[in-house]
């Protein structure tokens, strides 16, 4: 694999290059961003946002500027980009912005320790080229190793050319059809369910949601409470049966924590349900949940959306897993749009 990864890793990079680092955004992003960028020694020469965020204040002890001010400031310098987003005139600004002055997001997980680098590859090396082998298409191979390429890199670049058409993925890989029993794990506020509901033309046979977070449930429900034949469960897909902490702070990128609310959370087995397509994504309890639902998988085989993204090793451990319980799945690999490499996500038909 690592003869496809061109890059180097985006923090010796930024170290090594003599143009200021400038960070656009703030939040928790930007305070998990300049943590590492502190660890390697790397200066914070100044932080903007929008515009519209622009009124004057300060941010970890900076002024926060406009890009205008920042571009008048300095002749060139290096972008360090500290939010995340899948909206058009965004990404259409980020674009404008990496054309002027080079871009870069760096990739820092939502779940789990450690960074995303070259030594990191090098180390899963036989892991990653046996997923690679397995991709079933052309377009999964290109954009798995762009997504591997823009991980190490935190180039957009790489994102920028791959998104992928959400409703070809649902017609042309998942085939959804009228008569799908649709299991929801990582429901959110039913966001998901409404892009299914658009792929079959509002015709399904059941569908089961669960999502962990209470307000987020509360929003599922009324969304959800027009529809028929549906079930909406205040839980989390675990290995288990359980009762663990949440983190209910995140809105849609809410997960388990060491302070927060108690949650059930449950093996999906003990359900017995007998889905025909299962979406999962619960913020780095993929594998957790994998294991919760061996007896389903192994035994009616459903098509699998599995979001790949919240963990350093969710590029190559959760279609190991899958395929463990059925080497005949054929694996797909797309990202959706989104910056930096959210909406990474495996499909197994």
């Amino acid at each position: 694999m690592l003869e496809h990864i061109l890059e180097q890793n985006v923090w010796n990079t930024l170290k090594n290059d003599d143009k200021p680092v400038v960070l656009y955004g703030m939040g928790l992003g930007a305070e998990k961003i300049m943590a590492t960028l502190e660890s390697y020694s790397i200066e914070v020469a100044d932080i903007f946002a929008s515009d519209e965020f622009v009124r004057g204040h300060f941010f970890k002890g900076y002024k926060v500027l406009k890009y205008s001010e920042v571009c008048e400031k300095y002749d060139d310098f290096n972008v360090v980009l500290c939010f995340a987003s899948r909206l058009d005139d965004v990404i259409e600004r980020i674009r404008e912005i990496d054309a002027e002055h080079t871009v870069f997001a760096p990739d820092v997980p939502v779940a789990g320790g450690g960074l995303f680098s070259r030594e990191y590859i090098e180390e899963n090396e036989d892991k990653f080229d046996f997923v690679f082998s397995r991709l079933a298409d052309d377009e999964s191979k290109r954009v798995y190793v762009d997504v591997l390429n823009y991980k190490v890199s935190g180039k957009i670049k790489y994102l920028l050319r791959s998104f992928a058409d959400k409703s070809a993925i649902y017609s042309d890989i998942l085939k959804l059809t009228s008569n799908e029993s649709i299991l929801d794990l990582g429901a959110y506020d039913g966001d998901t369910i409404a892009e299914f509901l658009t792929a079959t033309n509002g015709e399904y046979d059941y569908i089961t949601a669960l999502e962990p977070d209470e307000k987020n449930f509360r929003k599922l429900l009324k969304n959800t409470e027009e529809l028929f034949n549906i079930s909406c469960l205040n839980m989390g897909a675990w290995d288990k049966h359980d009762t663990l902490i949440f983190d209910t702070q995140a809105g849609r990128n809410s997960k388990l924590s060491s302070k927060g609310k108690s949650v059930e959370v449950i093996d999906v087995d003990s359900l017995e349900l007998s889905p025909t397509f299962i979406k999962m994504d619960i913020e780095g309890a993929e594998l957790k949940a994998l294991s919760g639902l061996e007896k389903t998988i192994k035994k009616y085989t459903p098509k699998l959306y599995v979001c790949a993204y919240h963990r350093n090793e969710d590029l190559f451990s959760l279609p190991i897993k899958v395929l463990e319980l059925n080497p005949d799945y054929k694996v797909y690999f797309r990202h959706s749009k989104y910056i930096p490499a959210w909406e990474s996500n495996f499909y197994f038909v």
